[in-house]
């Protein structure tokens, strides 16, 4: 958790459960944004059982931040979708599971009619920020860039014109 977020609930609103009312990044950032995840399993199979579909949510989203060097520190806000609010009790207990105790996300939590997956009972959006990556050190012993991120090691198609076509 990076030192220039702040996790704050004014004390002119509510005492929020489980969440935090405003969640304040001061800094250079590298933002990620989680798509909606849902309580889908690795061999994409659903239950029908809301806190066992929750549960596998959360894992999912553990993964997906886990797959940036995140965790569930660096996030500032969810987006919570359920079927039917009959449901947030559970969801409750199993969020607040995964989450510490103090520096909640700011959070939003709807019901809506259904979702894109047949079966699904709930989605979570997700927003984390992290530090701005550091560069590593230069590889070999002359001058030069610092070595690339794995990411823009990857090779990358020469821009296009403006014309649409490929610039060599």
């Amino acid at each position: 958790m990076s030192p220039n977020i702040r996790f704050i609930n004014p004390t002119t609103l509510a005492k929020p459960p489980g969440y935090t009312h405003v969640v304040e990044a001061t800094m250079p950032a590298r933002i990620v944004y989680i798509a909606g995840q849902l309580g889908i399993d690795h061999d994409g199979k659903v239950s029908a059982d809301f806190r066992l579909q929750a549960v596998q949510t959360f894992e999912n989203l553990k993964n997906a931040l886990a797959s940036v060097d995140a965790g569930f520190q660096d996030v500032v806000k969810f987006n919570n979708y359920l079927t039917d609010v009959k449901y947030l009790q559970i969801f409750r207990q199993v969020r607040d599971s995964y989450l510490a105790d103090e520096k909640r996300p700011a959070s939003t939590t709807i019901a809506i009619s259904g979702l894109a997956r047949d079966g699904a009972l709930l989605e979570i959006e997700a927003v984390a920020v992290l530090p701005v990556a550091t560069p590593s050190k230069p590889e070999g012993k002359g001058r030069g860039a610092p070595a690339a991120s794995k990411a823009s090691r990857r090779k990358r198609a020469p821009p296009r014109s403006v014309t649409g076509r490929r610039r060599r």
